[in-house]
């Protein structure tokens, strides 16, 4: 699943912003912090293949690489239990995880960590029905909450670096769940959803990524200009010019799923690659 792609990337942008405002990083710390992350989002990911599930909305929606779930309990309900637990069993080591960090640490790291579980547990029941919420949510789960995390976990400090980077995925993550949502309109609402293209449309909701996507440029720009980021960092730019195609696609073909997938695909490999990239410039500068 490509979207399990954004986790690494996150927590690589946090582990190269942490590198550079501290000598040597601890390598099993790292792999403490990156496994974590995935925990949380396998939690996140199971939560919401198991309540799609009991609410009927797998059966609804029309599947694409992108969106609609997997429909694996379609085929397996039996196997419901099992993904309930593997939900539950996840998030309790994601915060057995969080807690050694917190003790280790201190208690600079504890309201990261609340606000990623509150986000894990809530997401698919509760934050789906309210628009912004479930617009930024994604954002600062692959953002603030996993690189400042990951800088806090690691070093033990927040820096304005860490701060200012993590805008650059909360941009780019939510605007990569809010295009994904367009195909399954009808069918969320049909089960009580209530996502931004629900609640004013796709037309505004286009209109919206575009703004995200130049306020994640505006963020690497402000950083380089300030020297907060290094000169190499502009290079993230470059795939942040596929937002352009991705944008053109979105208000062309609102209507159209079929004629929507090639620019939620595009969509993927800018949320994946901008933050890579920036984190690689961090790395090398």
């Amino acid at each position: 699943m490509p979207f399990l792609v954004l986790t690494p990337v996150s927590i690589f942008l946090g582990y190269a912003t942490s590198a550079a405002t501290s000598g040597g990083i601890d390598f099993t710390e790292a792999m403490l912090v990156f496994l974590g992350a995935v925990a949380a989002h396998i939690s996140v990911n199971t939560f919401n293949e198991y309540f799609d599930f009991r609410s009927g909305l797998d059966a609804t929606t029309s599947k694409t690489p992108f969106s609609g779930g997997s429909g694996a309990l379609l085929d397996a309900p039996e196997a419901a239990g099992m993904v309930l637990r593997l939900a539950v069993a996840t998030l309790l080591a994601t915060i057995l995880i969080g807690l050694y960090f917190v003790f280790e640490r201190g208690l600079l790291l504890l309201p990261i960590g609340i606000a990623g579980v509150l986000i894990v547990a809530t997401y698919t029941q509760w934050l789906n029905r309210h628009p912004i919420l479930c617009l930024v949510a994604p954002g600062i789960g692959f953002g603030p909450l996993m690189v400042t995390g990951t800088q806090v976990a690691l070093t033990g400090e927040y820096t304005t670096t860490a701060l200012l980077v993590s805008l650059v995925p909360f941009f780019l993550a939510s605007n990569l769940l809010l295009l994904n949502q367009y195909p399954d309109i009808a069918a969320d609402r049909s089960v009580g959803r209530k996502h931004v293209p629900i609640a004013y449309g796709v037309r505004n909701s286009s209109i919206l990524y575009g703004a995200f996507a130049a306020s994640a440029c505006i963020v690497i720009l402000g950083g380089v200009w300030t020297g907060a980021l290094p000169g190499a960092s502009c290079l993230a730019l470059v795939p942040m010019g596929l937002t352009v195609i991705v944008f053109h696609g979105a208000i062309h073909h609102e209507g159209s799923t079929g004629k929507l997938i090639p620019y939620l695909g595009l969509n993927v490999v800018v949320a994946i690659t901008t933050p890579l990239v920036l984190a690689t410039s961090i790395l090398i500068s």
